[in-house]
């Protein structure tokens, strides 16, 4: 998110939010996953692209709440750098 705080706070802020009305009812999963999908196929169909979605999926939609977005996100990020690197 072009490496600004102010970027990975509102994305955390964000995610919070939609695991939050998730998880209590307030909003369905499915409608979740309905409006992603959408999104998503109104953008480039590119790798980044698909890795963003899993991202959001994984810290919005799963089951237990990551304490922050950020880790799992640079968990992906070396996960893709260390394949790059065997290339």
């Amino acid at each position: 998110i072009d490496n600004l705080m102010e970027d990975a706070a509102t994305a955390e802020i964000s995610r919070s939010q939609v695991w939050q009305w998730v998880h209590h009812g307030r909003v369905e999963r499915a409608d979740v996953e309905r409006i992603v999908a959408e999104v998503v196929a109104e953008l480039p169909p590119e790798r980044v692209v698909e890795e963003a979605r899993a991202l959001f999926e994984q810290v919005a939609l799963g089951d237990d709440f990551p304490e922050f977005l950020t880790l799992p996100a640079y968990e992906r990020l070396l996960e893709i750098s260390s394949h790059e690197a065997l290339r």
